[in-house]
């Protein structure tokens, strides 16, 4: 008979080792080995019934036939169009962002169109759900509840329920009598993923789980966590705004480029249909280092205000401080601005923003960042109804984007009249549009000039 032996997992990336070490050899991260027992009776959690057999391609359905759309449309939009029969979506996110909110409006539209639901909770008892969903409208619903932390129990109900949807919130609650480890740790939560994703192959019911993040913002577990899964969703958001992110991170049935807004407010969430219009309001007028750049987000385009402040710096070394922006772009994009167009920055601390708290990653926000620090370092603002896209080269030339037509034409719905655009991406559909002034410029001191 087998003896029980001690494991040291890494509760980063899940590698694991039979003695405690100060460097995971895998993610190089410290100190972030933990001991864990390991019982000798090996874990069966095999296919029941008639084992699996090979087919053919051509006779397997697909499962864009057979997707189950949840009625809220920012939510299938980042799913890729619904939910997928069989798929294993974790959804993570800060405490308190929203996370069972978005799960519980989503479960009264599913069984509002007679979808069988079940919400598995291991943190709230059946009261506290039943009053947060009086709140959102869900009172009258044909939702099936249940409250355990054991996996066992959740697993008998799961398959007696034969519900098309589950959601198990959260993953860390959750605890299996195969393991004598304490619930939330590295190997009940595998153990735990892996027979939820068993369970999801078997059934074909596709399981929501959730899961909490670490102070990094990743879901806390080991990364193979996410390997496991089908999709990886994450819930993004200030406290202090009331609008929040969904983002794929990962997307076995879609893109993970399409992000999802929503707004919190006291009756739950509501889909923001129009972002660019949230993102922009309250934007200054006639104030200098504010520009507005327009950045892609899967298949729709977003208008986003984008901030800059230069001002005498008191330290031998002037600050640099990027918020929404990658800070080692900004280093380039100012030293690019410096070295082609005549500014210098050698002793002004400058600082960059995204308004709202957005992260903006679109290579094509770059001509926008440049135009905001040189507005701000000239004190002069830029003219009303400017947008402002293009992607900046170190010898200072501006490159072609992608997708300007579709980017122009959202500008155009704001109410901008204005376009300053990449040369390498004049065509006949843009120069056909109406009601729009086109700028193209190819240099960086072409667009300065212009503005």
């Amino acid at each position: 008979m087998a003896k029980d032996k001690q494991i040291f997992y890494c509760s980063e990336c899940g590698f694991e080792a039979g003695k405690w070490m100060g460097q995971c050899p895998s993610c190089k991260a410290w100190n972030s080995f933990t001991e864990h027992k390991v019982t000798g009776k090996a874990l069966r959690n095999g296919w029941a019934g008639e084992r699996p057999k090979a087919v053919r391609i051509s006779e397997v359905t697909s499962a864009e036939e057979s997707r189950i759309k949840t009625d809220i449309g920012e939510l299938d939009r980042v799913l890729g169009g619904g939910i997928v029969p069989g798929s294993l979506v974790l959804i993570g996110g800060a405490p308190g962002i929203g996370k069972s909110t978005l799960l519980l409006e989503m479960c009264r539209n599913l069984t509002g169109k007679n979808v069988k639901t079940l919400y598995i909770s291991g943190e709230e008892s059946l009261q506290q759900i039943r009053m947060r969903g009086e709140r959102i409208g869900i009172s009258g619903s044909e939702l099936l509840l249940l409250s355990d932390n054991s996996f066992e129990n959740a697993e008998e109900v799961i398959r007696s329920a034969e519900a098309q949807v589950v959601i198990v919130d959260s993953i860390q609650t959750m605890e299996t009598e195969n393991l004598p480890a304490a619930p939330g740790t590295v190997s009940q939560v595998r153990e735990i993923t892996a027979r939820l994703m068993v369970l999801a192959n078997q059934l074909k019911t596709s399981i929501f789980v959730v899961g909490h993040v670490t102070k990094e913002g990743t879901v806390a577990g080991p990364r193979t966590l996410e390997h496991m899964v089908d999709s990886v969703i994450y819930f993004e958001g200030d406290n202090t705004n009331g609008f929040r992110l969904l983002r794929a991170e990962k997307n076995r049935f879609g893109s993970t480029d399409e992000i999802g807004v929503f707004n919190m407010t006291d009756h739950g969430l509501e889909e923001v249909v129009n972002p660019s219009e949230l993102f922009l309001s309250g934007r200054p007028r006639g104030a200098s280092g504010s520009v507005v750049v327009s950045m892609e987000e899967g298949t729709r385009a977003v208008l986003v205000e984008l901030q800059a402040l230069c001002c005498d710096s008191s330290f031998n070394m002037p600050r640099r401080t990027a918020v929404g922006v990658d800070y080692n772009r900004v280093n380039l994009l100012i030293a690019v601005l410096e070295k082609r167009g005549g500014i210098s920055l050698s002793g002004a601390d400058c600082y960059v923003n995204i308004a709202g708290g957005l992260r903006v990653s679109d290579p094509s926000a770059d001509l926008g960042i440049i135009c905001a620090i040189a507005s701000s370092f000239r004190d002069r603002a830029v003219p009303e109804g400017f947008v402002i896209i293009g992607e900046i080269g170190l010898a200072g030339e501006i490159r072609g984007i992608r997708s300007a037509l579709r980017r122009v034409k959202e500008a155009v719905k704001m109410g901008y009249t204005d376009i300053l655009l990449p040369a390498s991406n004049r065509s006949r559909e843009l120069d056909e549009l109406t009601g729009v002034r086109l700028h193209y410029v190819s240099s960086i001191q072409e667009a300065l000039a212009l503005i």
